[in-house]
């Protein structure tokens, strides 16, 4: 079948994930049509001529009933109706550690409801690993065609061109040669972010000390979960960038030397590089506990140590190496088990699937 429109959305609105990496392969193809759901704080993103239409506005809902195959990253969260005829291809975005949409312990009232009118359109979903796939399946309650493919997003970290997008990126966000950089990934707190309490919020990294600590020759990258973007303060200092507004985690990968993270699946990522991984899990137990839950106890499992405080963050930045060995064989473990598929090759498997 020859799709002749094509609907892309990412994280509500974003030029960014597996649907970018799939774009990438596809912008030039003739015959096709590319329509990008935007959301208008992100729209300087999208390279230039590319046409998108306003995710919140009736442009969306229009595209999608004309679309003949929609690829997203995450629920498509707009009042639309699936056209017969036409394919839903659903990427996810991550490896689950934490517990999602039906397995998590607490979620706002009629946000899991609303969202299965989503799940119910998707004919085919990605998983990235064999792992993945039940927790998925279970999660969203599918029934549907699942192609364990690995994601098309992380195929750049497995290829050589990973390195000049790094050198780039580092010329572009002004970070001096030799300065480690530490890319900081916090996941989102559900009941912060849908709390009525007002709209900033805590980033529990104190910045402050990592700078005093670190700031001569570290520099450190910091990425909100797209679900809490421009909601929390990052101090000004010559040794800290806010890159939460950059289209794609991808890229800072390339560029990034060592992860700070905690229960995000940037760590899933990130591991495809070999680079180390930092655990700051300051609310370890409320997180497991009471707010999200996780499919697997992965404090036996992490690839890097899991720290409480920022003091022990630095401390443990500072004498990277030795950890580093002392990681080396679960970090290997880790490998194996989460990014067996990420071969560079994922979009390739996904495009033969959809015949394009």
């Amino acid at each position: 079948m020859t799709h002749q429109n094509i609907v892309w959305n990412s994280f509500h609105g974003r030029f960014s994930d597996s649907p970018r990496a799939l774009w990438e392969r596809l912008r030039d193809r003739p015959g096709l049509r590319h329509v990008w759901l935007a959301d208008q704080a992100h729209l300087s993103a999208f390279p230039a001529g590319v046409e998108t239409v306003d995710v919140d506005s009736p442009a969306a809902t229009a595209a999608l009933e004309a679309a003949d195959l929609l690829i997203a990253n995450t629920h498509t969260e707009v009042e639309w109706e699936k056209r017969p005829g036409a394919t839903y291809l659903q990427t996810w975005h991550g490896t689950p550690l934490k517990r999602i949409h039906r397995d998590v312990l607490w979620a706002p009232e009629g946000r899991l409801d609303r969202l299965d009118h989503d799940v119910a359109k998707w004919d085919l979903l990605l998983s990235p690993n064999e792992v993945s796939t039940p927790r998925l399946r279970q999660a969203f309650r599918y029934t549907g065609e699942v192609l364990e493919s690995g994601y098309p997003r992380n195929d750049l970290l497995s290829q050589p061109e990973s390195r000049d997008v790094g050198v780039q990126l580092r010329r572009d966000l002004d970070i001096p040669d030799g300065a480690t950089v530490v890319l900081y990934t916090p996941t989102w707190r559900d009941d912060e972010v849908f709390a009525d309490s007002g709209p900033e919020l805590p980033l529990m990294l104190d910045i402050d000390r990592f700078t005093e600590a670190l700031g001569g020759d570290h520099v450190l990258l910091v990425r909100s979960h797209n679900m809490a973007t421009g909601r929390s303060r990052v101090p000004a200092h010559p040794a800290v960038r806010d890159v939460s507004y950059y289209p794609d985690v991808r890229d800072l990968y390339c560029l990034s030397d060592v992860l700070v993270t905690d229960y995000s699946s940037t760590m899933f990522d990130f591991a495809i590089t070999g680079r180390p991984i930092v655990y700051y899990a300051y609310d370890l137990d409320r997180f497991r506990d009471s707010i999200r839950g996780f499919y697997f106890d992965f404090v036996p499992d992490a690839p890097g140590p899991i720290l409480r405080t920022t003091e022990e963050v630095v401390e443990v930045l500072a004498d990277l190496g030795a950890y580093e060995k002392a990681y080396a064989e679960r970090y290997a473990t880790f490998r194996e088990t989460y990014t067996s598929l990420e071969d560079g090759h994922a979009a390739d498997r996904v495009l033969a699937r959809l015949g394009l």
